[in-house]
């Protein structure tokens, strides 16, 4: 496995084109407006490893662009006839004062009725000092000061643009290949579905997870932890998941919240959100959590929803 840094190198400086199949524009106007994904987020946190998956993945992109140059590059794609479907760029605050004009630009795409996605890349700010350190660059906006300084004058900067995004990927324990399976997860397919959701159990004790667009707390369930016979198994186990859902309530919980999170998915279609991260914790992250993730991710995919089940801390302990 790669260490941490290996995931997630700080870019350099100065705009690179990717070696994509972007034509000369044609004369003529296409009717097809290519797809667009921004990739943002901190510094050290993996953008250039997203941006490489994507171009693997077949999209055309282009890293570290003014945002003012996005929508004519959209333009462009469009007259391209087809040959520039879906395009990718990453955008931050390496731009500088160009960064600021992102707003402005999203807006135009948006009167342009251009089919935008938000793709942020978050970290702690312990791996990403460990990251900088391991590759002795300094962080691009601190200045005269220490690493802790420009990672929180990136954040304050970002705050916006992570609340509008459509996927929060947190990389601080994912190693390049990890961060690479996610990121296939949500763009390899040939068919974008309507909605799709990550389902991660985690342990309260481990922190919660800095990504989740909601959380379920399991601790009010009776723990396996202490039935002596069912503490070495985790929630995997037919033995542990039986335990756990012939507690009292917990079976009208799941129920219970399986027709919340049908409200909540019917509003993020209509708005047009594609991706959620539903964290389900417990006191350590491997029995009560991991039972009720995989059970609530069965109703989520008989649902129409597509899936991905994720334990960050089983095995931890």
């Amino acid at each position: 496995m790669s260490t941490p840094h290996d995931t997630q190198e700080p870019e350099r400086d100065g705009a690179q084109v990717s070696t994509g199949t972007m034509r000369e524009a044609d004369q003529g106007e296409s009717a097809a407006i290519p797809e667009l994904v921004i990739i943002s987020g901190m510094s050290g946190a993996g953008r250039s490893t997203a941006a490489k998956c994507l171009e693997d993945l077949g999209w055309f992109v282009v890293d570290n662009i003014p945002p003012e140059l996005i929508p004519p590059m959209v333009e462009l794609g469009a007259r391209s006839q087809g040959n520039v479907a879906k395009i990718a760029v990453v955008v931050d605050v390496r731009g500088r004062r160009f960064f600021a004009n992102l707003k402005e630009s999203l807006a135009t795409l948006d009167a342009q009725n251009v089919k935008r996605r938000i793709v942020f890349l978050e970290s702690s700010d312990e791996a990403l000092v460990r990251r900088f350190e391991s590759v002795r660059r300094p962080h691009p906006l601190q200045g005269d000061g220490r690493i802790v300084d420009g990672i929180a004058a990136e954040r304050d900067l970002l705050r916006e643009l992570r609340g509008d995004a459509d996927l929060v990927i947190d990389t601080s324990s994912l190693n390049v290949h990890e961060l690479r399976a996610k990121l296939d997860a949500q763009f390899a397919g040939e068919e974008v579905p309507e909605l799709r959701a990550t389902v991660m159990s985690f342990g309260f004790k481990y922190g919660l997870p800095v990504d989740a667009d909601m959380v379920i707390d399991c601790r009010f369930i009776p723990n396996p932890h202490w039935v002596p016979e069912l503490r070495p198994f985790t929630g995997l186990n037919e033995e542990v998941s039986n335990y756990v859902f012939d507690q009292p309530g917990t079976q009208e919980f799941l129920d219970g919240y399986t027709e919340l999170l049908r409200l909540v998915a019917a509003g993020y279609r209509r708005e047009g959100k594609r991706y959620v991260t539903i964290a389900v914790g417990c006191t350590g992250g491997k029995h009560r959590s991991v039972a009720m993730s995989e059970k609530l991710a069965r109703r989520l995919t008989s649902d129409g929803v597509e899936t991905v089940v994720v334990h960050r801390d089983m095995g931890r302990e």
